[in-house]
């Protein structure tokens, strides 16, 4: 494993046939969003069980009165930073295959990126725990806790996962799919320790792949399948690559 070597790095997403990109919390950190885990996480401030989907189907006012202030009233306005927009570049260039991300938030696509993977769904959209059917979030008040489904009056839910929750089967696939094609795969701001998500560098690392990894601090892959540790925020590392990559492509 290679530290801070950001020229090798650049030449290895340069050469590669299928990069793809594999994100965590920590991308969105400097767009102002908490990460969930650690000393200024939300589940320092908040109880986890409001995410767990049998306290959700029990209690759902309670829950989406926590629902509303963490992921709407609060991450509604965020907007995507250089790390986010780095991707969506590479993305336009042909050197990214795709983005496999942890999140919910829609940074991503906000940033341009096309070809985006949400592995634990998002809070762009709702669903309703009677019919079905999906809305967008934007479209629904929150006014009146919980909120109903416009259709039934059905209780909605925000269609993330909710811990005692599948993987959605398309996402899922897909995203093993991807990295199992992948010959290089950034890994930006991810711990390594939410399963079953943590085990897809893994298979990208088994089926050949490089792995450059970008976090602040070393994850569960570092020392075991990193090829190239780049020890830098996600704006600050993805800023320097762009600068490497400009300058071979």
């Amino acid at each position: 494993m290679v530290i801070n070597d950001y020229q090798t790095a650049a030449k290895i997403i340069k050469d590669s046939k299928f990069p793809v990109a594999f994100t965590g919390a920590g991308i969105s950190v400097e767009s102002g969003i908490p990460p969930f885990r650690g000393p200024t996480g939300l589940w320092s401030k908040y109880d986890p069980k409001i995410l767990d989907i049998d306290f959700f189907m029990s209690n759902p006012a309670e829950s989406w009165k926590y629902i509303k202030e963490i992921f709407y009233d609060y991450m509604g306005n965020t907007q995507p930073n250089d790390a986010h927009k780095f991707l969506a570049w590479l993305e336009e260039i042909g050197k990214l295959k795709g983005v496999i991300t942890q999140n919910i938030d829609n940074l991503h696509q906000k940033a341009g990126s096309k070809k985006v993977i949400e592995f634990h769904g998002t809070a762009n959209k709702m669903e309703c725990i009677e019919c079905k059917r999906k809305f967008p979030s934007d479209s629904i008040s929150l006014e009146n806790l919980p909120p109903l489904c416009p259709e039934c009056q059905g209780i909605l839910k925000p269609d993330f996962v909710f811990f005692g929750e599948p993987i959605p089967p398309k996402a899922f696939e897909e995203s093993i799919r991807l990295c199992e094609n992948a010959d290089c795969l950034i890994v930006v701001g991810t711990t390594g320790e939410i399963m079953p998500a943590s085990q897809l560098p893994i298979l990208a690392k088994q089926n050949g792949a490089k792995i450059i990894e970008i976090n602040i601090e070393p994850s569960n892959y570092t020392n075991s399948i990193t090829d190239i540790f780049l020890n830098d925020k996600a704006t600050v590392a993805s800023n320097k690559l762009k600068e490497e990559l400009e300058k071979i492509i």
